[in-house]
């Protein structure tokens, strides 16, 4: 019982220690410091927002063709008598080598008759001439002659009606006039007859001297002559062949220029058709008419970089846009812009710059004319937004418009103003209104414009 009392006792006293205890405790323990947490400032690349100096650039492919072929036919029946010897497939010919003739004997002969028909012609003519002549010499004496007969008869007349003279004397002087009359009559009808008979004769040596230069001609034409430095390519007769009129001789390829049928995508003529204006915006144009057409492409202005393709990428030739194809290929959905390069086989190197052969398979560079477009990189660019830093270099997620991508440009369309600066690093986590703390490179942007005028 005393036991049970004892505890009863101390039980309470240990509970207030306890209670006591942990009250002294709290007491002197110090308040726990607050602290306002926030994100870290990031530092980030930027990119001061500004219209720079642009060249749309597209990238069409085809094949090398020549710009002059000759396909070299016969134009007169005969056997090939001779052939250059550097009528081969793969040979060089100058402008105004003789490469090929047909046997002339047939065509001489034909010359030689045509020249002798043309001879006789004039030689009768000249005797017609000349007996004209002496046919109007002899109608003056006779119309002199008449003349003189009929003052003659007039005399007459006179005397017999004066009773001097008798009158069978007047009927013999009008039978002399009747005569002579008579006389310059048929004079005259055959000069008149020579004007008739010259113009037959100047049909006919007209007709001859036709004949002349047809016989001309064809011995001409047996002869084969390059009208411009080429390329041999088929050779199609031999030595001692007959070839019809008509017949195919040789192929010639123009070595001055090439053309290529460069095919470029549907896709990428609306950037590259823009720029003509010079500010990447469409315009309507009038292309009715092959003159309206032909300037459109003139004012186009389009530099032209050829390369081989699996070539030296270092490597190029300057071209020209000649024109541009009727239609567009609706398998590749392409359209075809054909190009001429000058002086392809000009300042070759073995292995390292080569000729521009036919059916090279070749890339062709379109550039536009330099522009101030509002360009920024493709990397700064997400889901078509960017990261804009505001006034208080905290960050600004808003929206733009796209114009059109090239590579690892993008030209702006609209939501952004020159002199705004965007991210153009990495940035984790992206919350608007985050801190920023800039940094501009100077190299990043030499390179920048760099890409975007073409020079790099």
């Amino acid at each position: 019982m005393k036991k049970i009392l004892t505890h009863f006792i101390f039980l309470p006293l240990i509970i207030i220690a306890a209670v006591a205890l942990v009250i002294i405790q709290l007491n002197s323990k110090q308040e726990i410091e607050h602290q306002n947490v926030q994100f870290p400032v990031k530092t980030v690349e930027v990119l001061t927002v500004k219209k720079i100096p642009f060249r749309t650039r597209a990238m069409a492919y085809g094949n090398v063709e020549p710009a002059t072929v000759l396909k070299a036919k016969s134009e007169v029946n005969g056997k090939v008598s001779y052939i250059h010897p550097e009528l081969k497939q793969g040979g060089s010919l100058p402008k105004g080598t003789t490469v090929l003739r047909i046997e002339t004997t047939t065509f001489e002969i034909s010359l030689d008759s045509s020249r002798a028909g043309l001879a006789s012609s004039q030689s009768s003519l000249q005797q017609i001439e000349a007996e004209e002549k002496s046919a109007k010499r002899s109608l003056q004496i006779a119309q002199k002659n008449l003349e003189l007969e009929l003052a003659e008869l007039e005399r007459v007349k006179v005397l017999v009606e004066a009773r001097t003279l008798a009158r069978n004397q007047l009927n013999i002087e009008e039978q002399k006039v009747l005569q002579l009359s008579s006389t310059v009559q048929d004079l005259q009808g055959q000069v008149d007859t020579y004007a008739s008979r010259k113009a037959s004769i100047r049909a006919q040596i007209k007709q001859s001297k036709s004949q002349v230069d047809q016989s001309e001609d064809s011995l001409i034409r047996t002869e084969v002559v390059l009208p411009f430095d080429a390329r041999i390519g088929t050779v199609s007769v031999d030595v001692g062949e007959f070839v019809a009129a008509g017949g195919q001789l040789f192929e010639a390829l123009g070595i001055e220029a090439v053309e290529i049928n460069a095919q470029l995508p549907i896709k990428h003529v609306r950037p590259l058709a823009s720029t003509i204006n010079g500010d990447g915006n469409a315009q309507l144009v009038n292309l009715q008419g092959s003159t309206n057409l032909q300037q459109a492409v003139t004012h186009w202005k389009l530099d032209a970089n050829v390369r081989i393709v699996g070539g030296d990428p270092n490597t190029l030739w300057n071209g020209v846009l000649l024109r541009i194809s009727e239609s567009v290929d609706p398998t590749r959905d392409t359209v075809g812009l054909v190009v001429a390069v000058d002086k392809p086989y000009e300042g070759v190197i073995p292995g390292v710059r080569p000729p521009l052969l036919k059916g090279m398979y070749a890339s062709v560079e379109f550039l536009s004319q330099a522009a101030d477009m509002l360009v920024i990189p493709r990397k700064a660019l997400h889901e078509n937004r960017v990261y804009v830093v505001s006034e208080k270099n905290t960050l600004s997620i808003r929206p733009v418009q796209i114009n059109y991508s090239q590579g690892q440009l993008v030209v702006v369309k609209g939501g952004l103003k020159e002199g705004e600066k965007i991210i153009i690093s990495d940035l984790v986590p992206v919350i608007e209104g985050i801190k920023l703390e800039l940094i501009e490179s100077d190299e990043f942007q030499k390179e920048f414009e760099a890409l975007a005028l073409g020079t790099k």
